[in-house]
C-alpha cells in the first residue's frame, strides 16, 4: 500500500483541481431549469469512471435522471463492493448568503466552498481517486467493485428503488459502501451504524374561494393561517412528545450500552449551541441531545406559507395556508404506517371551517446494522490507518432511504464511510469540505478496499 499512498500524496493538487471542475456543474435536481446540467454532470462522472479504469461504464436510463454505472470485476475470489453516491445537489437559495459563488469552488482556510462539496460530490470523488491510485500503481483493484451514482437523491430518489429491483442480479455484492455522511466532529473520525427514516407531507388548508378583506370578513370566516397554527401547535405536548396516536408504538428503545457509549463521546452542549447560534436546546424530556437526534423520532415544520408577506401592511384574510411537515423515523417505524397515522390525526384535528388536503411527498425507511459486522470493522481499521485515530461508532439523524433498500432487496450490509463535518453546511449557504479530510479520505478509501479484500466471503 505504500506506493499507492505515495501516489495519492503526490497528486493532492491535481485532485483539488479536478474536484473544482466537478463542483462547477450546477446539477440541481430539484429545479427543471437545471435538467441539462444534471445530465451533463452524469456524463462527466461517467467519463471520469472510464478514465480511471472502470469497465462497462454506462448511463442507465430511468424515468428521471440517469444512473451512472461502472465496474471492475477482475479480483477473482475477493469480495465485491457496491459503491453508491449521488451527483445531484441541492438548490443554492438564498444566494445572497454565499460568501463566494456556489459553483465556483473556492478554498479558504483549508476548506473548499461550493454546493456539493460535502454532499456528495467531494465524497464520491475521493473514491474515484482511490480507485485511480490502485489502478495506476497496480493495474488492478484488491476487490471487485460496482459503482452506481444517481442523479435524484436530493429529490427523494424517486426512481432508484425500481432501478435496484430491476437490476438485482447485476448489482449483487457482498457489501455496500456509501460516503454521504459526516464524522462525529473535527478530529473525531467515526463509523455510522444507524440512520433515521423519513416521512414528508404537505398540509393545505382553504377557508374561502379568494383572499378577503380582514375588516369586512374577519370574525365570520375562518383564517386558514390561524387554523394551521393551532393544528401544528396541537401536534406535540410541552415535553416534546408527539401526539399522533400510535406514533411511538414500534420504536425500538435505546439500549443502556448505547446510552453509556454515547455519553462518553466528546460532545459539549455549550459549544454546540454556540456553533449553531442556538439560544436554548429543546426536545423530548429524559433524553440527551445526541439521543434525541440519533435515536428518537421527530415531527418538524419545514415550511409555512400564507397571506401577505411583503413590505408594509395589507389587511387581508388569506384564502389558503400551507405547511410542509417532516417526520424522522427510527427502527422499527414504517414510513407508510406513520404517514397514515399522521394523515388520520390531521384530519381529526382539522375543523370543518376549512377544506383540508394532505399530500404525501416522499419518505424512506430507517436503517441500522450491527457495528461488529466484519465489513464495518474493516472500515474502522481503514479510517484508523488513514486518519491516525480510532473511529467512534455513532448513529446519524439524517436519512439515506436507499440504504434500507440495499439491505432489503440485495440482502447485503452497508458501511457508511463519511468524512464531512457536522458544520459543513450541507443544504445551506457556504457548503464546504475540509481539504485535509478530503485527502485523508482518499487514502482511507484506498485502504478500505485493501481491508475488505481480507474479509472472508
Amino acid at each position: 500500500m505504500e506506493k499507492i499512498i505515495d501516489f495519492i500524496n503526490v497528486n493532492r493538487d491535481r485532485y483539488l483541481s479536478e474536484l473544482k471542475a466537478l463542483l462547477a456543474i450546477p446539477s440541481i435536481s430539484a429545479l427543471p431549469a437545471h435538467r441539462d446540467d444534471v445530465a451533463r454532470c452524469g456524463e462527466w462522472c461517467a467519463d471520469e469512471l472510464r478514465r480511471i479504469g472502470l469497465q462497462n461504464v454506462a448511463l442507465k436510463p430511468t424515468p428521471g435522471n440517469p444512473v451512472v454505472y461502472g465496474d471492475w470485476l477482475g479480483a477473482d475470489g475477493a469480495p465485491t463492493i457496491l459503491f453508491y453516491g449521488h451527483y445531484d445537489v441541492q438548490p443554492v437559495d438564498p444566494l445572497g448568503l454565499w460568501e463566494s459563488p456556489p459553483f465556483e469552488a473556492t478554498v479558504r482556510d483549508g476548506e473548499i466552498y461550493a454546493r456539493g462539496a460535502a454532499d456528495d460530490k467531494g465524497q464520491i470523488f475521493m473514491h474515484m481517486k482511490a480507485i485511480e491510485a490502485h489502478m495506476k500503481q497496480n493495474g488492478r483493484l484488491p476487490v471487485n467493485i460496482k459503482v452506481i451514482l444517481e442523479g435524484e437523491e436530493e429529490v427523494g430518489s424517486t426512481n432508484l428503488d425500481t432501478f435496484i429491483g430491476e437490476n438485482k442480479a447485476a448489482l449483487a455484492a457482498d457489501v455496500v459502501v456509501i460516503s454521504d455522511s459526516t464524522m462525529f466532529a473535527r478530529g473525531v473520525p467515526s463509523i455510522c451504524y444507524g440512520l433515521r427514516g423519513l416521512v414528508y407531507c404537505q398540509i393545505d388548508l382553504r377557508g374561502s374561494a379568494t383572499d378577503l378583506h380582514s375588516g369586512s370578513f374577519g370574525g365570520a370566516v375562518a383564517n386558514p393561517a390561524f387554523v394551521l397554527a393551532q393544528m401544528i401547535a396541537g401536534m406535540k405536548d410541552r415535553g416534546g412528545h408527539i401526539k399522533v396516536p400510535g406514533f411511538y408504538d414500534e420504536v425500538v428503545p435505546l439500549t443502556e450500552a448505547e446510552r453509556q457509549a454515547w455519553a462518553t463521546l466528546p460532545f459539549n452542549e455549550r459549544q454546540y449551541k454556540k456553533d449553531f447560534g442556538i439560544p436554548k436546546l429543546t426536545g423530548e424530556t429524559d433524553y440527551t441531545t445526541l439521543e434525541r437526534t440519533w435515536a428518537r423520532p421527530t415531527l418538524e415544520v419545514n415550511g409555512l406559507l400564507s397571506g401577505f408577506t411583503g413590505d408594509g401592511a395589507k389587511t387581508v384574510l388569506p384564502a389558503v395556508a400551507m405547511a410542509k411537515i417532516s417526520m424522522r423515523l427510527v427502527p422499527n417505524q414504517d414510513p407508510d404506517t406513520i404517514a397514515r397515522r399522521f394523515e388520520d390525526y390531521v384530519r381529526k384535528i382539522a375543523p370543518k371551517t376549512v377544506e383540508l388536503t394532505v399530500t404525501r411527498m416522499h419518505g424512506g425507511k430507517p436503517w441500522m446494522t450491527a457495528y461488529d459486522n466484519p465489513y464495518v470493522q474493516a472500515a474502522g481499521r481503514a479510517i484508523e490507518r488513514g486518519f491516525g485515530k480510532t473511529p467512534v461508532f455513532t448513529r446519524e439523524g439524517g436519512s439515506i432511504p436507499v440504504v434500507s433498500t440495499f439491505q432489503e432487496v440485495l440482502g447485503v450490509p452497508a458501511v457508511l464511510f463519511g468524512v464531512a463535518l457536522p458544520d459543513d453546511n450541507a443544504h445551506a449557504p457556504n457548503e464546504k469540505l475540509d481539504v485535509g479530510y478530503f485527502h485523508s479520505g482518499i487514502i482511507a478509501s484506498a485502504l478500505l478496499y485493501d481491508e475488505i479484500s481480507r474479509v472472508a466471503k
